[in-house]
């Protein structure tokens, strides 16, 4: 999917957040209450612990689980990065993606 999700994907979560990477390939995350936007480079979620984006490549949505707040992104993750607030990555994705 290379187009960028606009419209944010609202759940249910549970309190708890864990993350689990398997051999950068493979990124479970719980505690996930909404997906705002990813595409092929990047996931910017909304996690019961704040903002978490992650980059890397070739990244698809494996699985979504809306009763849970459980999300899989597979491909090759590169970082992951809390954010302070939403508006000040969507700045910082926007000058990144302008300068490569």
């Amino acid at each position: 999917m290379s187009e960028i999700l606009n419209n944010p994907i609202k759940f249910e979560t549970n309190p708890y957040h864990n993350l689990v990477l398997k051999d950068r390939k493979h990124l479970e995350i719980s505690g996930v209450r909404m997906i705002d936007s990813f595409d092929a480079h990047e996931f910017l979620l909304e996690t019961t612990q704040g903002w978490i984006l992650v980059t890397g490549k070739d990244l698809v949505l494996g699985k979504l689980d809306t009763e849970r707040g459980d999300v899989i992104i597979k491909g090759l993750i590169d970082s992951l990065h809390y954010v302070d607030n939403k508006k000040g990555m969507d700045k910082e994705g926007f000058l990144n993606r302008l300068f490569k």
